[in-house]
């Protein structure tokens, strides 16, 4: 007679053969349902990752054979002059595109939110930029931007100025991507910063009211500080597509320079990280060298990403 402690036979021979094999074979078709994604994942994300870091540790033109190169194409990426001002282009451009963006998307989150009449139409309206081919965009800021039959230097003989060759010289260059992307980003943010605003209790401006706070000290005492895990996702999201801005630069400087494919404009004034990537990669051939260099964009764009969210964390902290 078996003892309240022991297993009966039939329940020991169930609990032996349960197991992860079993229950894998329970579930079989629900593992089936999701392993595409799982599978194109490994096949378009986790392989070519893996192999760009082998790369790296090697010389290779694409076509012959791979000669092992270790640490020594890091070691040249740290002194590379070239890298370096690719660095510092493409942070002046994120400065200079993401700061006014995250403003203006803010004000236009808060107008959205107040706005009785048509909101759908607007948040249509402020989203579509988002969804437009960037090469279309770029194409229409390139004419935007002309020296000679450009809107904005149209405007600039309207009110007496004289024109500016902006994607001619190394500021004009950087002004002009930075537009573009501010263009483009603008309306998304503020479709997020619309959906934080939403989640704020109505119940705090009304007892802001009651206490006679105005709107200025109501965004600055309740809106802002209620906004800021969804401000840190948008600095977040805007630094790590920043600092990998490619095609507006690319589209809108291709035909500026006769130097490189990927040169970014006169004197390399808009060559950005990932461009020096494409140049090294396709233009020279140096299929190693590039991947090493993507590996050192990945490493930027981590390291500003949690200054940024330190940043912002501490301000809320204190």
């Amino acid at each position: 007679m078996a003892t309240a402690l022991e297993k009966p036979p039939v329940m020991a021979e169930q609990a032996s053969t349960a197991g992860p094999r079993s229950g894998f074979r329970k579930y079989w078709h629900l593992y089936a349902a999701i392993s595409p994604f799982y599978l194109l994942f490994l096949a378009f994300g986790l392989i070519p990752v893996g192999f760009s870091l082998y790369l790296s540790f090697h010389r290779w033109d694409g076509l012959g054979s791979m000669e092992w190169a270790g640490l020594s194409q890091y070691q040249y990426l740290l002194s590379d002059s070239d890298f370096w001002s690719s660095i510092g282009t493409t942070l002046i451009i994120w400065a200079l595109a993401t700061f006014p963006m995250i403003f203006l998307a803010m004000i236009t989150a808060v107008m959205l939110n107040s706005a009785v009449r048509f909101k759908n139409v607007y948040r249509f309206a402020y989203f579509l930029p988002n969804v437009t081919s960037v090469v279309a965009i770029a194409i229409v800021f390139g004419s935007v931007f002309s020296t000679n039959f450009g809107l904005v230097n149209a405007l600039l003989q309207a009110v007496g100025l004289d024109q500016v060759a902006w994607l001619n010289t190394p500021w004009g260059i950087k002004v002009a991507i930075a537009t573009l992307m501010t263009w483009q980003w603008t309306g998304y943010n503020a479709i997020i910063f619309l959906a934080g605003l939403q989640t704020i209790p109505s119940e705090l401006y009304e007892a802001a009211r009651v206490d006679g706070a105005g709107p200025v000290q109501t965004f600055f005492r309740i809106t802002l500080p209620m906004l800021r895990p969804t401000l840190l996702f948008v600095l977040v999201v805007s630094t790590v597509t920043g600092l990998q801005s490619f095609t507006e630069a690319q589209v809108l400087l291709q035909n500026t320079s006769n130097d490189s494919t990927f040169s970014g404009g006169p004197d390399h004034a808009g060559r950005t990280m990932v461009l020096y990537f494409f140049q090294q990669t396709f233009d020279n051939n140096d299929f190693g060298y590039g991947a090493a260099v993507a590996w050192g964009i990945f490493l930027v764009v981590v390291i500003f990403s949690i200054i940024n969210w330190r940043l912002v964390q501490r301000r809320g902290e204190d």
